[in-house]
This record gives C-alpha cells, sequence and structure tokens, in this order.
C-alpha cells in the first residue's frame, strides 16, 4: 500500500537561509543573477481552503464572449514608429556584439516603447492577463535580430529565467521528434501533441510566433480567476481538492544535486501577507507522469477526488476559454498567476518548409517590482521561479536544441 500524503511530506534541502537573491559568477551569469528553480512551497505558508473567496471580483475575471468579437481591447499592432526604434536599438546590439544572455534594460533602451511597455506589463500581472502584440517584423530580421528585439522587448516585463536543465532562456517550441508519450522524460513542447491547460514556471510567458503549422498548433487561454468562480458556483468539491497540497509535479530529470524528483504542492493557492490573491498551478502532464514513483510507493496514487477534480478542471478551463491563432509575427504575453493556457495538436507542413516554431521567454517578477507574494522561499528573488540545474550557464539559442 502507498504511503499516506503525510508520510510523505518533504522539506526542500535547498531552502535559503535569506529571501535575498544570491549573488552568482558573472563568469558564469552574465548579470550576474542565477534563476532560482524549481520548489516546493513552504508549507506553513499555505492557507486552508477555508481562507478562499467565494468569488473573486476585479479586473483579472474576464469572459471570452468580452473579447472575441473585441480584439481592440486586446491586441496592439506594432506601428512604423515602434518597429523603428526596435530595429534601431536591436541592430546597436548587434553592432557591439553583447550576447543575448548579456541583454538588459540598460543596454537596450527603448525610451518612447518603454512607456507602453510599464503599462502592458501592470495589466499583464493585475489585469487580464495578457496580450497579444501584432506586426514584427520576423520575416524581415530574421531569426537572430527577431530574437535581439524580442528579448529587448522582454527585459520590460521582467528577468528571463532558464526554462530547462539546459539553461534556455530563450526557447523554442517546435517538434524536435521527441516522443510524446514518454511524458517521464520529455517536455512536451518539444512534440506537436495536444497541450493542455497548464501554467509554467515563472510570472510571464511570452510566445513568438516565427512559422506557423500547417494544421493546428492554436492557442487558448483562460482566466483562472473565472475558472475557480465557476468552480465555486458549480463543484465546491472540486474546488476544495485543488486548495489542498496533495498534488505531485514531476520534474523530469532537471533536477539540481540534493533536491527531490517532484515537488508536492496545491493547484490553487493563496498569496501571504493581506488581500492574497488567488494564484494557479496546473499542468497536468506533470502529474500523469508519477506512475515510476506511485508503483514503488513513493509518492501516493491520484485518489478518485484528484482524478475527479483533474478532469472537472480541464473541462471548465476548455469551456470558458478564448480562442486565439497566432500568426508569424505575432507575440502573446500571458500572466503565469492568473491565466492557464493550452494549444492544440498539429501537423507540421512537409518539408522543405519550416516546422512550426514560436520563440518562447519565461519572466520573473519579483515581490519588489510589483510582483505577487508567493508562499515560496524565492518570492523576493529577481529570478524566481524556472528551472535550474546545478550551475548549468544560461544560454539564448536562436533555434531549437
Amino acid at each position: 500500500m502507498a504511503p499516506s500524503i503525510l508520510e510523505t511530506q518533504t522539506e526542500a534541502p535547498h531552502t535559503l537561509a535569506s529571501p535575498v537573491q544570491r549573488t552568482a559568477d558573472r563568469k558564469v551569469f552574465p548579470d550576474g543573477i542565477k534563476t532560482s528553480g524549481q520548489h516546493p512551497p513552504l508549507y506553513n505558508k499555505l492557507r486552508p481552503y477555508s481562507d478562499f473567496p467565494t468569488e473573486i471580483t476585479g479586473e483579472s475575471i474576464w469572459r471570452a464572449e468580452d473579447y472575441v468579437n473585441n480584439p481592440e481591447r486586446w491586441v496592439h499592432v506594432f506601428d512604423e514608429e515602434e518597429v523603428a526604434e526596435l530595429s534601431a536599438v536591436a541592430d546597436k546590439f548587434l553592432a557591439d556584439k553583447i550576447p543575448l544572455t548579456g541583454i538588459s534594460k540598460q543596454n537596450f533602451p527603448l525610451p518612447k516603447l518603454s512607456k507602453f511597455l510599464t503599462s502592458i506589463r501592470s495589466e499583464i500581472l493585475n489585469g487580464k492577463g495578457f496580450i497579444l502584440f501584432k506586426g514584427f517584423p520576423v520575416e524581415k530580421w530574421g531569426n537572430h535580430k527577431s530574437a535581439v528585439a524580442y528579448m529587448g522587448l522582454g527585459t520590460y516585463l521582467g528577468y528571463f529565467v532558464s526554462q530547462n536543465g539546459r539553461g534556455h532562456v530563450l526557447g523554442h517550441v517546435k517538434d524536435v521528434g521527441d516522443d510524446p508519450t514518454q511524458i517521464d522524460k520529455v517536455r512536451i513542447y518539444r512534440t506537436n501533441a495536444r497541450q493542455f491547460f497548464h501554467a509554467d514556471d515563472s510570472d510571464i510567458v511570452g510566445l513568438l510566433c516565427i512559422a506557423r503549422a500547417l494544421e493546428g498548433g492554436e492557442s487558448d487561454i483562460v482566466s483562472s480567476h473565472h475558472v475557480w468562480n465557476t468552480l465555486q458556483k458549480e463543484r465546491p468539491d472540486v474546488a476544495e481538492t485543488l486548495t489542498k497540497p496533495i498534488w505531485y509535479f514531476d520534474r523530469k530529470g532537471e533536477v539540481s544535486a540534493g533536491e527531490e524528483p517532484y515537488i508536492r504542492t496545491s493547484v490553487f493557492y493563496l498569496e501571504t501577507g493581506a488581500n492574497p490573491r488567488v494564484y494557479s498551478k496546473w499542468d497536468p502532464y506533470y502529474i500523469k507522469s508519477l506512475d515510476r514513483f506511485m508503483e514503488k510507493g513513493i509518492i501516493p496514487p491520484l485518489s478518485p477526488e484528484q482524478v475527479e477534480a483533474a478532469r472537472v478542471l480541464e473541462e471548465t478551463c476548455h469551456r470558458l476559454s478564448l480562442h486565439m491563432i497566432l500568426e508569424i509575427g505575432d507575440i502573446q504575453f500571458l500572466s503565469n498567476e492568473h491565466v492557464l493556457h493550452a494549444r492544440t495538436a498539429y501537423k507540421d507542413h512537409a518539408p522543405p518548409a519550416p516546422r512550426r516554431h514560436l520563440m518562447r521567454l519565461w519572466l520573473a517578477t519579483p515581490e519588489d517590482e510589483g510582483g505577487w507574494s508567493l508562499p515560496f522561499h524565492d518570492s523576493e528573488e529577481k529570478k524566481r521561479g524556472g528551472v535550474q540545474v546545478n550551475n548549468q550557464p544560461p544560454v539564448a539559442p536562436l533555434d531549437a536544441e
């Protein structure tokens, strides 16, 4: 018989003595800041279901019908002046031969566009949680200049964190031939399989479309606060199950020395401090891949209540979601705090046509710069979250590896 939840509770062996970001070797980490990485929560800061709101109100609540026929509410088309500013700064950055891993607001100044990006950052963190940019000239600029301009934009929204054990701070969502059925080893973004509703391990995620698929690969997003309100009305039992720290998430081998190969947490939890907001952390692929630990009795199997909760959560997200198609040159930025996103399965064009390709950014927004107050030991660090394996340095490849 598998051990009980209480018998398998573990504390992080890597808890910091101080929440302040540790200084990293600039020879390895160009900005002197290392991605914090994946960690379990501070269990004494998790709140019981009885503390959660029965209904969330505010700008983070939105419905698909409010936006589907109103693109002016969530789409921004880059104008000629904005493109010219991005182009000139990107050309200067390239001429200075600074590595992409060293890009920052200081060496990528956007005096005009930065003001707009500041308002967009606030909207992503505290408002509806998403925006779609259009008109980014990727075909004219090519992958290198596009990556520079894209990452330059990103510096005004947050700090780049590593997205995998290889240290990618510029990620690539592309089918590289990995087997999507090997979910204990394979990250689904490297396949053409469907991605269920989930949140990434960062505060903000960005996706720049470089090439489209022949069929599919379309995007769905949903307000997790709208999902929460719906669950509270329709299935409060499911809502309660999702607030319990009984959910194990697989780390798929991307683990530093001394760390557990999985993390135990809840799916919905509250910020710390006064007037806490509801945060969502979820990815069913990281739940379904844990059989190897369950079969050995290391962690408990999913209970019938958990299986039901996972099913209801996915169905509710799908029912309430906003559908969008990313065209070449589109950039989607989303909050991972209160927006869940998904992708349909896809089929690529036959060679020599390019495969579907999105450049991805994971961005951190620490507490002292307006980020959410999270029940994790690294909440005040600049590069909180992400995936960091030992001292793997950051890299920014221009294509999938």
